[in-house]
């Protein structure tokens, strides 16, 4: 699967975090993580709106998903 999330990005989400500077590697590995997490949770709020019979995704949707996961 290609990867939607880039390098600059998660760069600057680290270095919000505190971090003084940040490999590449570590950004990759920090969106390979993201990415898992990612696809989990919309997979979650995929299965509740069509469990509620709709074909789109709310936002309540992806909240009750984030609950399951205790975000």
């Amino acid at each position: 699967m290609p990867k939607v999330l880039t390098i600059a990005p998660l760069e600057r989400i680290l270095k919000k975090a505190g971090a003084k500077r940040v490999s590449r590697e570590a950004a990759e590995e920090f969106g390979n993580v993201l990415e898992d997490y990612i696809i989990r949770l919309s997979t979650e709020a995929n299965l509740l709106a069509r469990h509620a019979g709709r074909k789109t995704i709310t936002e309540e949707d992806v909240k009750m998903a984030r609950k399951k996961f205790g975000l």
